[in-house]
């Protein structure tokens, strides 16, 4: 027969802690049953749940060998029976499915965490483990660029799905925040490809718009485009139409736009900790190949695919040459260079802001709108809208301690 103890353990964080319980319990037979610890400002908290052989040990005789060692090291120690029938529930539960809930901010508050595990668990979703992703936060005036994220682990499927991401959109918009909810599977930290769109994702601005005030049509072409992102126009169609506007463009300008161009807020902190990841990375553009080629080369990008912007005599004739890069053709690219990387839709992550962006966020294993537009925000399944690209790496599960050890 087994008696089944469980040990919680809080003090100030020193080496030795877990080293010395572990050696005392190793001299009584005791089998680690879980074990988990947590340290917070330096604050420990150890926890060991332990089987013992009643025949060999009572829990008594392991309770005083125990506060000698606490003793010894100033630490609190606290302990209770668990009885079988509620070890065996415990043990029943590990089938049930787990997500990850993950919370984006700028400076996570109090408010946020509580009305965040106030949706889970009205959803009926517990949480197992809370994690901060983010650095050490400083007591003064945050930084317009800074960012925070905790990540949860939560246990269990909510009853309705739907109704779940609809509270989860509700608060992210009345808290300012951006919560993702996600299936914890082997792909999340396992995903080798990631495909952009370029612009307002990878780079600030839209290029044909800025082609267009080069040419003094700017307020006719923004027009467009804005309604075009929003989904209210047919991509193919405004595209042509945008595109009409540009002829007699001197291609000699082309050079100082893309110079000018800004990239968006952590975008060259993501590709380059891909890279160093291991990540291949892809341009997906509705725009133009001279900007995208720009930005693999400032950025190194292994793959671009974009609209060819047809010159003729050094003036751009309004015209694309080959097929254009809309909706569809990101989707069939994205799965085409899956392919050829040797991996599978599912590892491959997807990030715009437009409605011809749907398509290839629906097509990727994670999908993610990018600030994007309300259309975009409501279909994607994934959106982030209140950090940066860098908010990403969140997402995947990586911490900023581990952006750092890759520099």
């Amino acid at each position: 027969m087994k008696d089944i103890v469980l040990i919680n353990v809080f003090g100030d964080d020193k080496p030795g802690v877990t080293s010395s319980l572990a050696t005392e319990l190793a001299r009584f037979g005791a089998s680690i049953l879980d074990i988990g610890q947590a340290v917070i400002h330096d604050d420990l908290a150890l926890g060991m749940l332990v089987a013992l052989d009643r025949e060999r040990i009572t829990p008594d005789n392991l309770r005083a060998a125990i506060n000698d060692v606490a003793d010894r090291l100033s630490v609190r120690v606290r302990f209770e029976h668990i009885e079988r029938e509620r070890y065996q529930e415990w043990v029943d539960q590990q089938g049930k499915p787990r997500h990850i809930v993950t919370l984006l901010s700028r400076q996570v508050t109090a408010e946020q965490i509580a009305d965040v595990t106030a949706v889970t668990v009205r959803h009926g979703l517990n949480i197992d483990h809370i994690n901060r992703l983010s650095g050490r936060v400083p007591l003064e005036a945050l930084d317009r660029h800074s960012s925070a994220c905790v990540e949860f682990s939560v246990r269990g499927a909510p009853a309705d799905a739907q109704a779940l991401r609809a509270d989860l959109m509700e608060l992210s918009t009345r808290l300012e925040i951006d919560i993702a909810f996600q299936k914890d599977t082997p792909y999340r930290r396992n995903r080798r490809l990631v495909c952009f769109d370029m612009d307002s994702t990878l780079i600030e601005a839209e290029v044909i718009d800025e082609l267009a005030k080069a040419a003094g049509v700017g307020d006719e072409v923004v027009a467009i485009t804005e309604a075009a992102m929003r989904g209210e126009l047919d991509f193919q169609q405004s595209f042509a139409k945008r595109l009409s506007l540009l002829k007699g463009l001197d291609e000699s300008l082309l050079e100082g736009i893309a110079e000018n161009l800004r990239l968006t807020e952590g975008a060259e902190k993501l590709i380059a900790t891909l890279k160093k990841l291991g990540y291949k990375t892809a341009i997906l553009s509705g725009g133009f190949e001279y900007f995208g080629r720009f930005l693999q080369r400032r950025l190194g990008i292994d793959y671009v695919y974009a609209n060819q912007l047809e010159i003729v005599d050094g003036q751009v004739t309004g015209q694309v040459s080959g097929r254009v890069v809309d909706g569809a053709r990101k989707a069939e690219l994205l799965k085409q260079l899956a392919e050829r990387e040797g991996i599978t839709p599912e590892q491959v992550i997807a990030v715009g802001d437009g409605a011809n962006d749907l398509p290839m966020l629906n097509a990727a294993g994670l999908g993610i709108a990018f600030r994007a537009k309300p259309l975009v925000k409501a279909s994607a399944e994934h959106a982030i809208s209140t950090l940066g690209l860098d908010a990403i790496l969140y997402l995947l599960g990586f911490r900023d301690r581990e952006h750092g050890d890759l520099g």
